[in-house]
């Protein structure tokens, strides 16, 4: 049974930090490309940043400089840190696996909040 358990989410002030992670299991890690989306509510899931099994990265411009994105296959994991947070960052964060071939795997997503 495939399970992408996303945590670290929570309410932080503007400029604050946070750090995303989400666990893989049932899946051949290192074989996926991995991906961070995001809702806000009323809006449409968005790609926040994304890394493929040979450590391609590209983020959504509204990211560019202030998240990060990293994995380790060692530990079936990956990471998203988020810096310099602002109030439109506010939504729920989704971790995607994705494979050319085989499903693609969704997690449960985890409420990230930025408010003073």
């Amino acid at each position: 049974q495939v399970q992408l358990v996303e945590s670290g989410g929570g309410l932080v002030q503007p400029g604050g930090s946070l750090r995303l992670s989400c666990a893989a299991s049932g899946i051949i890690f290192s074989r996926y490309a991995m991906g961070w989306y995001r809702q806000a509510p009323g809006k449409e899931r968005e790609l926040v940043a994304r890394i493929t099994s040979t450590g391609w990265i590209n983020y959504a411009d509204a990211v560019k400089g202030r998240f990060t994105i990293s994995r380790d296959n060692a530990k079936n994991t990956v990471y998203l840190q988020m810096n310099s947070l602002k109030s439109e960052d506010t939504a729920v964060y989704y971790c995607k696996a994705g494979h050319p071939v085989l499903p693609d795997y969704w997690g449960q997503g985890t409420q990230v909040t930025v408010s003073s």
